[in-house]
């Protein structure tokens, strides 16, 4: 059984009087473990497909499999549920809490769980160690560079334990060398861990970290490649 299954997803919007399919028909399969960059052009539909894959929209038509329970027809608290326990996002502008330690912020998902303080900050510590950020534990994003606070957001969006990192745009904001870095650190959190992480790019050197790139054209996949490993 596939992590993700996508079985002919259509995602229409209505302006005024024109419909615009975002999405048409489109069905894929992710395995647990796939490290996937998804490509294409400004409205092509990477984002509305990555925003389905993470439950934050629902398609118009068609079914969503994720650890084969149809997740497209959940109701709202179901689906919150769904992105808690087994999705983290990372996106372009890090999206931390300015005001709260980078502790604090990797807690977020955690309290939102229901987790207890002391098991909270062991968790929390553990995570900020695992991407290299322990010592910063108390640091306010406004302390940290643009990398460690992408670190932060990894930190958080991997806590939970969650199956899933989405990734959207990560190192859109970031140098060579530090988008780098993370590209890197996202190559060891899926070896070691098994993380399946699906990141949008339209950057090509970004997405030769990933093992499987497609490409989205027009609502639709023109093309599904298999890279054969990660860029060394």
């Amino acid at each position: 059984m596939a992590l993700i299954e996508a079985i002919e997803i259509t995602k229409t919007y209505r302006l005024g009087e024109i419909e615009v399919n975002a999405l048409s028909s489109v069905s894929l399969a992710i395995e647990k473990g796939e490290f996937i960059a998804i490509m294409g052009p400004s409205g092509s539909g990477k984002s509305t497909f990555m925003n389905i894959l993470g439950c934050l929209d629902r398609p118009t038509s068609g079914r969503y499999m994720l650890e084969g329970i149809d997740v497209a027809r959940m109701e709202r608290d179901e689906l919150a549920t769904i992105r808690n326990k087994k999705i983290g996002f990372v996106f372009q502008g890090f999206n931390l809490l300015s005001r709260t330690s980078a502790l604090e912020n990797v807690e977020l998902p955690m309290l939102y769980d229901g987790v207890a303080a002391k098991e909270r900050r062991q968790y929390a510590a553990e995570a900020l160690a695992t991407v290299g950020l322990g010592g910063r534990e108390r640091h306010h994003p406004n302390q940290l560079s643009g990398g460690q606070q992408q670190r932060v957001a990894i930190a958080r969006a991997m806590v939970n334990k969650a199956p899933i990192i989405l990734a959207d745009e990560p190192t859109g904001n970031l140098d060579t060398k530090t988008s780098e870095e993370i590209m890197e650190l996202f190559v060891r959190l899926n070896g070691e861990s098994h993380i399946t992480v699906i990141l949008v790019t339209h950057e090509r050197d970004i997405a030769e970290y990933s093992k499987r790139r497609i490409y989205f054209r027009d609502g639709v996949v023109v093309s599904d490649e298999s890279a054969g490993g990660h860029r060394a």
